[in-house]
């Protein structure tokens, strides 16, 4: 049962995600921890903390340990939890494997076209909309703390913050060299 649940609910976000995969964070967070209670949301930011530092695309990773962590957390083995990683990859991907090949012939034939060039422009504000809801949602207490709970947690979380974006923005570092800087300051602070 969990592995048709995981199936259909990958299978929309896939379908319904635009804006790549920290566009669906905020989809894959509400069905995993929100609507079918799969994780928690400490287990979903350890998810995507670890779908960052692994190759390939956060979205595909992050369904892959979602599924894993799943059908782990509903009582089943490492045989089980695997199984579910990869049905609720293959569910995630599906959906854009088959409009691609659906789609490719006609949108090289008519991408020129007023309409298309309106279609594209509507979404570009919904796929800033859809990142900007992902970054909000990974704003929580069990990222930052707050400052009645743990106040020096919560301002070093701030400063790393604020660090990485401007280190991101005004100084263009890269962003696997500032991932490893945050990880060992947060280790050396934090720790």
């Amino acid at each position: 049962m969990i592995f048709l649940q995981l199936f259909i609910t990958f299978f929309q976000i896939g379908l319904f995600g635009f804006g790549g995969g920290y566009g669906m964070l905020s989809l894959i967070q509400g069905e995993v921890v929100h609507h079918w209670g799969w994780m928690t949301t400490a287990e979903f930011t350890d998810i995507v903390a670890v779908s960052q530092m692994t190759p390939g695309p956060i979205g595909i990773n992050s369904a892959t340990y979602c599924g894993y962590t799943a059908v782990h957390n509903a009582g089943m083995g490492e045989t089980a939890a695997v199984l579910g990683s990869c049905v609720s990859t293959f569910a995630l991907v599906l959906p854009s494997l088959i409009l691609m090949i659906l789609i490719s012939k006609l949108f090289i034939k008519y991408m020129k076209h007023p309409t298309v060039q309106s279609v594209f422009a509507g979404l570009r504000p919904a796929v800033v909309g859809l990142l900007a809801a992902a970054t909000l949602l990974l704003c929580t207490k069990e990222n930052f703390s707050t400052p009645k709970e743990d106040a020096w947690q919560f301002w070093i979380s701030v400063f790393l913050f604020v660090a990485t974006f401007i280190g991101t923005k005004v100084f263009k570092i890269n962003p696997i060299k500032l991932i490893l800087m945050a990880g060992f300051a947060g280790l050396l602070l934090l720790y």
